[in-house]
Order: C-alpha cells, then structure tokens, then sequence
C-alpha cells in the first residue's frame, strides 16, 4: 500500500512540473506569438499542456485511466516527432536556459509517466488480490 502510494505521488509532481513547464512555453506563445512550433495553427505546447491537465485531473481521480493513456501518449507521440525533427536539424524546440531542448525532456517525462502509470496499476491490482 505504501509503494502505490508512493508511486501515485510521484506521477502526481511530475504532473505538476511538465503543467508548469509547458505552462510557461503557453505564456511565452500568447506574449510573443512565436513561444513554440505550430501543429497546423495550433501551438504544440498549448496540446501538451493539455495532456499534461487532463492526465493530472483524470489521476487524481483515480479513474478512467484509459484517457490517462491517450492524453499521455499524444503528448508523447508529439515529443517523439519533435525530438526527431531536433535531431535531424529540420527544426527548433523550445530550449532550457543550458541548451537542452525541451521536446527531449519532454520525450522522458511522458516515458516516465506511462511507465509509472502502470506499474501503478499492477501495484493496484496485486494489493486487491
């Protein structure tokens, strides 16, 4: 019970910080115009905050965990595509003050979160049985 506990907590602040992280790139985008790369007109970072929320509300919850998995897995199908495109030179993500660009953190943080998600979920199921 602990453990799950503990894991819960753990998805619940990397939740928070990615929400804080890609709330700044949505600020930076709604000041200036030019925050992050366009997904048709749609600013990238603006549908990967929305993951970030829906994924935080949907776990806090403790329900539907399945909208947990799609919201996450955008997010990370976007991070995937554009950490190829970042590699490849085709185009820039947004970066850190060191360079580092944040569609790789961004890559991490949603393997993260997925791979925590279910250990959580067979945490769960073991201390049901």
């Amino acid at each position: 019970m602990k453990l799950e506990k503990i894991v819960h907590s753990i998805i619940t602040i990397l939740l928070i910080i990615g929400l804080y992280g890609s709330g700044g790139l949505v600020w930076n985008e709604i000041q200036t115009g030019n925050g992050c790369p366009k997904i048709w007109i749609i600013p990238a970072c603006a549908i990967v905050m929305l993951c970030f929320l829906i994924s935080l509300i949907v776990h806090l919850f403790k329900k539907y965990n399945s909208i947990y998995f799609v919201f996450t897995g955008l997010a990370l199908i976007i991070a995937i595509i554009a950490s190829v495109i970042q590699f490849n030179g085709l185009g820039e993500c947004p970066k850190l003050d060191n360079g580092t660009p944040m569609c790789y953190l961004s890559f991490v943080l949603f393997s993260i979160l997925i791979t925590l998600k279910i250990l959580l979920i067979k945490i769960s199921e073991t201390n049901q049985k």
